[in-house]
Formats: C-alpha cells, sequence, structure tokens
C-alpha cells in the first residue's frame, strides 16, 4: 500500500497511515475489552497509567531533518517531518482517551507562544519547552518539570518518545505500559544504534532520576549500550522492545522497502 500523504512521490513507502490506524483503532478495543475480562475473572490491576512525553521539533523551513534535506529538499523534509509528529500524535491521543496515558509535548524550535498555538492545533492541552541542551538534559529537564504534574495526578511511569517513526502504532505503545509493570526500563531500539522510546518505571523516577542519562555519547551508535550498561550494577530489569528505523536519512526510508 502506498501512503498517499508522503510527499515523496518517487519513493514507496509501505505504510498507509489512515489504513494503519483505523486496523488499530478496531485491534486496540479488542485489547482493552480483553484486558477488562481478566480484570473481573482474575481481579488483575489495569496497567499503570503514564505520562507520554512526545519530543517533537517544528517542522520549519530548513530548521529540521538536515540530512534529509540534502537529498529530498528543505521543503520536502519539512512535509515529511509534519506529517511523521502527526502520526504520532494520532496514535498517543487514542490512548489517551482511553486514559492509558496523559499526553505533554515538548517542543523545540519555537517559543512560547508558538508553541501553544501548535500544541492547540495537535490537540495536546500539556506542553513544555525543551531548552537547551544534549537529549539527555532536555529528557531530564522534562521529568523535573513534569513532577508535581505527575504526583497530583498519581501518574506512576514516564514515557519518551520521538516523532521520527512511520511505523508507531497503538501496540507500541501499549507493550511498553505492559511492560513497565514487570520492568523498571524499556527501550525501543532504533536502527541508528540509539533508541526510539525509552520508558522509566515509578522506581528509577523516585531514586535514580539521573541513571539513564549519564555517561551517554549522545548522537552516537553507541546511545542504546551506554543506556544499558548505567544499569550493570544494579538490580534494575530492563525490556527491549523491537527495532525500529528512524527517518533521519534517505537512506532510512530506502530500508523501510
Amino acid at each position: 500500500m502506498e501512503f498517499n500523504n508522503w510527499p515523496l512521490g518517487n519513493h514507496k513507502i509501505t505504510t498507509n497511515l489512515k489504513l494503519l490506524n483505523k486496523a488499530s483503532y478496531k485491534f486496540i478495543r479488542k485489547i482493552l475489552f480483553f484486558y477488562g475480562h481478566i480484570i473481573i475473572l482474575n481481579g488483575t490491576k489495569l496497567l499503570d497509567k503514564a505520562l507520554l512525553i512526545i519530543m517533537a521539533k517544528w517542522h520549519g523551513f530548513g530548521r529540521c531533518k538536515t540530512r534529509l534535506s540534502k537529498d529530498i529538499g528543505k521543503s520536502n523534509s519539512a512535509k515529511v517531518q509534519s506529517v511523521m509528529t502527526k502520526h504520532t500524535i494520532s496514535v498517543a491521543k487514542f490512548l489517551q482517551e482511553n486514559k492509558l496515558i496523559h499526553i505533554s509535548i515538548a517542543i523545540s524550535g519555537l517559543g512560547v507562544r508558538n508553541s501553544r498555538r501548535w500544541s492547540n492545533e495537535l490537540g495536546i492541552k500539556s506542553f513544555n519547552l525543551q531548552g537547551k541542551g544534549c537529549l539527555g538534559e532536555k529528557m531530564k529537564r522534562q521529568i523535573i518539570i513534569n513532577k508535581k504534574f505527575c504526583a497530583r495526578h498519581k501518574i506512576k511511569n514516564i514515557i519518551f518518545i520521538g516523532t521520527d517513526l512511520p511505523d508507531l502504532c497503538h501496540q507500541d505503545l501499549l507493550n511498553t505500559l505492559e511492560e513497565l509493570q514487570k520492568n523498571d526500563l524499556i527501550l525501543g531500539p532504533s536502527n541508528d544504534g540509539g533508541y526510539w522510546l525509552i520508558g522509566l518505571s515509578e522506581r528509577i523516577m523516585s531514586s535514580h532520576i539521573y541513571l539513564p542519562f549519564i555517561n551517554i555519547k549522545w548522537g552516537t551508535e553507541n546511545v542504546l549500550q551506554n543506556t544499558i550498561d548505567n544499569y550493570a550494577s544494579t538490580k534494575f530489569k530492563y525490556k527491549l522492545l523491537d527495532k525500529k528505523i528512524d527517518i533521519d536519512t534517505i537512506i532510512d526510508i530506502e530500508n523501510r522497502k
């Protein structure tokens, strides 16, 4: 199937997001119904609600996807970023509507006023600026900013994702929520040696908030392994999800065929 909203007509993209969202909607309704019966029959607890922080960059002309723009142009790369961001928001919103997560969007590339406008356009009430620093510093900042909100709403776990995943689906987030019931750290490996998702449990949040973000050489092929190594001497349990391709270059798009 061709993705009819993808701005690159001469590159085949195998995911039709409209059909994906429709199919995922039906699937997740069944999953939630199934979980409901487990709760009734076995008396088990529903998945703990998590805060999903979406790290998003404004899709300004020449201000995003710089490596991709070298091959497809600044205008097309901005369109790619916009489409993937909207897809990520769409997937996340469904779980929020079913009260499994609360969404907060962390924005870079815009000031407070324009960030508020963009957040409203995306239908997200909670937003914060990413601020300066490396990715680790930006994620730590989001945790600190949202600490009181999580305490007030009894949210135990935090999940971070980016907006470079046209293959993201509801089941990816459901799997993360489920694994956080049994593990402290959830990582979604990406093709570049980093990760497309990181989930942090209440245990990490309460006592080792900085552990996932120290001694990391951000932007290198060792980010995932560095993160895992940080936990080598601890008793925290971690779980790896399926590997996905982050769209940063034309090769990433071609590898999705």
